[in-house]
């Protein structure tokens, strides 16, 4: 058992940051939307012409024809001059505007994988800092269906074809490049974390200091110890109102384990609060829905919009198996964060995942 005891939430000293006032104040910004913002403004969106197409796979046969590797060269060692200015737009509004930005038309049927992971690897290098997302230290993932068993609590989503609620990842920002998709299912899901955060200013205010005070999180055995029963230092508030902007981080599932590993069961405040979050999180007047085409790249801030998706279904045939590449990334000049927010897999301010032998599913 975890040695993460004492009560469920931090003392709100430990969070200056979460009084009364600033709790009651509501989120006022271009991420607060609802599904026809989205809709009616689509300035969110990119499709890529044929002379940008070909910028990028003119960069990734040069980068390829040097030697260069996924994880191994930077944006000045892949030029976009075209595109890398699109790229530059779209994590802006994602930084300081909707939360999230669909680039379309990447050449996902016309190059291997192994093509491909270089070109998805040159546009995150002008996306940002990538940082390891699981505990083998890999920058650029694949989400794709492992045979693993969602109801095992030290399984991560993406290694399943299960239903992801709405929830962020631990990055600024996370990326999704659809290289081939499910024979059926697998719908995306964004949902404005702030248009909720003021939904629960309206509706349940009395949830608020509890949201402010947060959880422990369980993090699965990919904790800098290994120990599959790590969970994070110290509670991570769910809402954290710091230096003018409102920012959420919200897993219900890690929450949950957290609180079963440390048999700890939630007081009934604190289990009304989450279940709220939850039902506000899927009501169809808050959630876009969209299906993501191969070639498509999603970019959702994990500060201002939850993500999720439907479970799915794949072809019987490996190579036609659904496949997702994903990166985790650190925005250059992103949003200020505060200290008892910002360090979620006890590596530090923004940091990723520990590499290590400690969790316990395939990926």
């Amino acid at each position: 058992m975890s040695e993460n005891k004492g009560t469920s939430a931090a003392h709100p000293a430990a969070n200056p940051l979460a009084g009364v006032a600033m709790q009651m104040q509501s989120a006022d910004e271009a991420s607060t939307w609802k599904p026809a913002d989205l809709v009616n403004d689509p300035s969110w969106q990119h499709r890529l012409t044929r002379a940008q197409v070909a910028e990028l796979v003119d960069a990734t046969v040069s980068a390829q024809a040097r030697g260069l590797q996924v994880g191994e060269f930077t944006r000045e060692q892949f030029p976009l001059p075209t595109v890398g200015k699109h790229i530059e737009a779209l994590v802006d509004n994602v930084e300081n505007g909707r939360g999230v930005s669909l680039l379309r038309g990447m050449p996902v049927d016309q190059y291997d994988d192994e093509f491909l992971r270089v070109m998805y690897w040159g546009f995150g290098v002008h996306a940002g800092k990538v940082i390891s997302q699981n505990s083998k230290g890999q920058l650029l993932a694949e989400v794709s269906d492992r045979g693993n068993a969602y109801g095992d609590r030290n399984t991560r989503g993406f290694s399943t074809n299960a239903e992801l609620s709405p929830h962020v990842d631990t990055s600024d920002m996370t990326t999704l490049l659809c290289v081939r998709t499910a024979r059926s299912g697998g719908e995306s899901r964004v949902v404005s974390s702030s248009t909720i955060y003021n939904a629960v200013l309206a509706e349940h205010p009395e949830y608020l200091d509890v949201l402010y005070r947060g959880f422990y999180n369980d993090l699965r055995g990919e904790g800098p110890t290994g120990d599959i029963n790590e969970l994070t230092h110290s509670p991570i508030p769910i809402y954290s109102h710091h230096a003018g902007r409102v920012s959420c981080s919200f897993n219900l599932r890690m929450i949950e384990n957290a609180a079963v590993k440390r048999d700890q069961p939630f007081t009934p405040l604190e289990r009304a609060a989450l279940d709220c979050l939850r039902a506000f999180s899927l009501r169809d007047e808050y959630g876009y829905r969209f299906m993501m085409d191969a070639g498509d790249i999603q970019m959702v801030s994990n500060h201002s919009v939850f993500h999720a998706r439907t479970d799915f279904v794949d072809f019987d045939e490996p190579a036609r198996k659904r496949c997702l590449f994903r990166l985790w990334v650190n925005i250059i000049g992103g949003r200020e964060l505060a200290d008892n927010f910002s360090d979620r897999y006890n590596t530090g301010p923004r940091g990723g995942v520990a590499k290590g032998d400690g969790a316990r599913y395939d990926f």
